[in-house]
């Protein structure tokens, strides 16, 4: 974490010094982060926890990933260098059309900004900002691509592609979309979307902060002492629907955790073969685990294991589909240990 450092000068007296921690963030985007201003909402949030957050962005309404690459104030910012984090967040629609389109018109040119963050910012992490689906779904393309016709087929989508952007880039998620998805189910009462039913309200913009927040800084978000415009009731289920959905599974979203797959594990300490594996696979491990859990590629989790009396287990996965899989696995002094694997059938 950075430390950011001010001095006050005044003449004949003593030079008081100020220290905060923080990091410096770039937001890469369009009108989604720019309505309401998400990045200082984010840095408001921050500063009533003691953290700090120092920002720039680029944000022209409806752009996409393509429109940034050629963009001069994007590559200047980016080239300026010196970020912690540099957050992408796509043309709202885009990620959600069909994969062909998708794959031509997004996803290798959220390749090529990701590798432009990397040649000039080696130490920064990428954070893909998922949105959500439009409050009644995409009634502009519901007719050439039915899966937009709902908000549940569009959220969908937008997770999908998010999701594996950042899975093929070794990027990070702040899974907004998933949380505004959590809070339409769960409190339905709270507004998240302003009256065109596509951007987002003063609460949705609050949620998209705490998600933020809550992936910057690894801290549970209910520490938040700010609840900006909002009721205190309203910022509060926000800030615990956040802490659910992000905070309790930031292994998920691939956040401080190690993405390239190799045949090694990423910690000496544990062994996990074959890899790729088919119907089972079996770890050992220099202690006795005490939870293993095992997600896939879309953030789900499919194994929940337990109770264990031997340092070598042995998993049936002959259940899962072939694919790439996350498999955290936690000691008696709540380490995580995280390893890639790929299920494929012989």
């Amino acid at each position: 974490m950075r430390k950011f450092i001010c001095f006050f000068l005044a003449i004949f007296f003593v030079f008081p010094l100020c220290v905060a921690d923080g990091y410096k963030v770039l937001f890469i985007g369009n009108s989604y982060t720019q309505v309401n201003n998400l990045p200082q909402v984010i840095a408001t949030l921050a500063e009533s926890t003691g953290d700090t957050l120092l920002y720039d962005s680029n944000t022209p309404g409806g752009y996409t990933f393509r429109q940034h690459l050629n963009n001069a104030t994007t590559n200047a910012l980016i080239q300026q260098g010196d970020w912690d984090y540099v957050v992408l967040q796509a043309q709202s629609q885009e990620p959600s059309f069909p994969d062909g389109q998708f794959m031509n018109e997004t996803y290798p040119f959220a390749k090529q900004l990701c590798e432009l963050v990397r040649q000039y910012n080696p130490s920064a992490k990428v954070v893909f900002y998922m949105t959500w689906g439009r409050k009644n779904g995409d009634s502009d393309n519901c007719p050439y691509f039915p899966p937009l016709c709902t908000y549940g087929g569009m959220d969908s989508l937008l997770y999908l592609r998010y999701m594996t952007m950042a899975r093929d880039f070794e990027a990070e998620v702040s899974p907004v979309g998933a949380l505004w998805h959590y809070l339409r189910d769960n409190n339905p009462n709270i507004e998240l979307y302003a009256s065109d039913g596509s951007h987002p309200s003063l609460a949705g913009t609050y949620a998209a902060a705490c998600s933020f927040y809550t992936v910057f800084f690894h801290k549970n978000p209910c520490i938040i002492n700010n609840d900006y415009t909002l009721s205190h009731d309203v910022a509060n289920k926000i800030r615990i629907a956040t802490e659910k959905v992000v905070y309790d599974s930031l292994a998920k979203w691939y956040v401080d955790v190690p993405m390239t797959i190799a045949a090694v594990p990423f910690t000496s300490s544990i062994q996990l073969f074959p890899n790729p594996a088919s119907n089972n696979i079996s770890l050992v491990a220099d202690f006795v685990p005490t939870n293993i859990s095992i997600y896939n590629m879309l953030g789900q989790l499919t194994h929940s294991l337990k109770a264990f009396t031997s340092n070598e287990i042995n998993i049936d996965i002959s259940s899962l589909q072939n694919g790439l899989y996350l498999m955290q696995v936690t000691d008696n002094k709540q380490n995580k240990y995280f390893y890639r694997f790929v299920k494929k059938n012989n």
